[in-house]
């Protein structure tokens, strides 16, 4: 007799999530690299830059709930491949901007809205992979893998682009992005399926096990059901805006890294294009490790000591620490030294990222994807803050007072996630 072929498609799945989750963030930090060349092409400023890093976080912010609904609409696999092509699209009308364009500086801001716009669907789509496809022992493994492709490209991006734009100048850095999203959508459209039952390649030994864990956490009912949302429950959670207060707090330090670190290096610490290259991978390789450290890390003390400890309290020692971190390293004189001290004031704050998204479903359930939505907005409004903010205190008291506002939000992200309640769910 012949043993049952065991398949483990949903892992393979979740590794071109990966794949997907940096290449959004290719895309989205891209502009960030070749930000002192447009600057130079069109007469931007830090000022006009910043408004167009802001414009790409007003659209993804604004966009959140409706790709929520888009992907449980329509499913992952429609949504994500139809995501990326328009992120590719999007990319690519940069890269066919002329020189000399009049009105350059509202055109690239309705460009990257539009990017933004279309990036929303990355992780709604993907929380719907997930809660189709993964059995709930895995999950806090497959949140983790996904959100670790930021770090990877984000970390990636800053060498990558640097030498396209070194040899061939910053139109061919956005080309690549292009080329490179439009291709990997095409793949996930090729491989990927809505849900196990509908994918050729899955054994019945993988659906059965990937549908006793799914229906652990629905309590044995069926996933095709849909609930209807308690939204008035939702909304009287004070803990829910608390969560978007310490989220808004994430994304404003977040986004110093994404959008200004590279050309603080350049600007401010004297870094040549590619010595700031190489430092500005510095914080999105400790991201990369430490959101994934911080996932294993929440799960053990969750085991150990409750959900208060493992979610919220660590969450409070990731940010406290991220302050520290960014206080220390904008005034130390040694510019190599000012690199890898802030780069570990990105890791520290990824080690509450896991908490974020954990601990809305800890409330919420299978509704966890609207409130997830609802605080993800205030993370990206928080970035899109920073991106114009930033600049513009650096210009008026220097860039040590940037890192200083953000390091006070930070030890108010803190503070909020002392209130928050993972251990009454909407259902008590």
């Amino acid at each position: 007799m012949s043993r049952e072929r065991r398949t483990r498609i949903r892992f393979f799945l979740a590794l071109w999530l990966f794949v997907l989750s940096g290449v959004a963030f290719l895309d989205r930090t891209n502009i960030s690299i070749a930000g002192l060349q447009l600057s130079s092409e069109y007469g931007l400023g830090n000022q006009r830059l910043g408004w167009i890093f802001s414009a790409f976080l007003i659209g993804y912010a604004g966009f959140q709930i409706p790709a929520g609904w888009l992907s449980a609409r329509f499913g992952p696999r429609r949504v994500l491949t139809f995501g990326v092509v328009w992120w590719g699209i999007a990319t690519a009308f940069t890269a066919l901007l002329p020189s000399g364009l009049a009105h350059a500086v509202a055109i690239l801001i309705a460009i990257r809205f539009a990017l933004g716009a279309g990036e929303a669907v990355i992780y709604p789509a993907s929380n719907q992979f997930v809660s189709a496809w993964i059995p709930i022992q895995e999950r806090g493994f497959i949140n983790g893998l996904i959100f670790a492709g930021v770090g990877a490209g984000s970390g990636l991006t800053p060498p990558l682009l640097t030498w396209f734009i070194t040899h061939h100048g910053w139109r061919a850095a956005f080309w690549f992005s292009s080329i490179v999203g439009v291709i990997a959508g095409a793949i996930w459209w090729i491989i990927s399926r809505d849900t196990p039952e509908q994918h050729s390649h899955v054994s019945p030994a993988e659906l059965s096990e990937i549908k006793q864990g799914v229906n652990r956490d629905s309590g044995g009912s069926s996933r095709s059901a849909s609930p209807e949302i308690p939204w008035a429950a939702i909304l009287r959670r004070p803990d829910l805006y608390t969560l978007m207060i310490a989220y808004f707090s994430f994304g404003y330090v977040a986004w110093i890294f994404f959008s200004w670190f590279f050309l603080y290096m350049a600007q401010v610490r004297g870094f040549n294009l590619k010595v700031s290259a190489q430092y500005a991978m510095l914080p999105f390789l400790s991201m990369t490790i430490f959101c994934l450290a911080g996932g294993a890390l929440s799960d053990g003390l969750t085991h150990s000591f409750g959900l208060r400890i493992g979610r919220c309290w660590l969450a409070v020692g990731a940010m406290l620490l991220t302050s520290v971190f960014l206080v220390l390293g904008s005034h130390v004189s040694s510019p190599r030294l000012a690199g890898f001290i802030l780069a570990g004031g990105a890791g520290a704050l990824y080690i509450s990222q896991s908490s974020f998204w954990s601990v809305s479903v800890d409330v919420a359930g299978r509704s966890s994807g609207v409130f997830s939505s609802i605080v993800n907005m205030g993370g990206q409004i928080g970035g899109a803050v920073t991106a114009s903010l930033t600049p513009w205190i650096a210009k008026h008291a220097g860039w040590p007072a940037s890192f200083s506002v953000s390091a006070a939000l930070s030890i108010l992200g803190a503070l909020c996630w002392i209130t928050v309640r993972p251990d009454r769910p909407l259902d008590t």
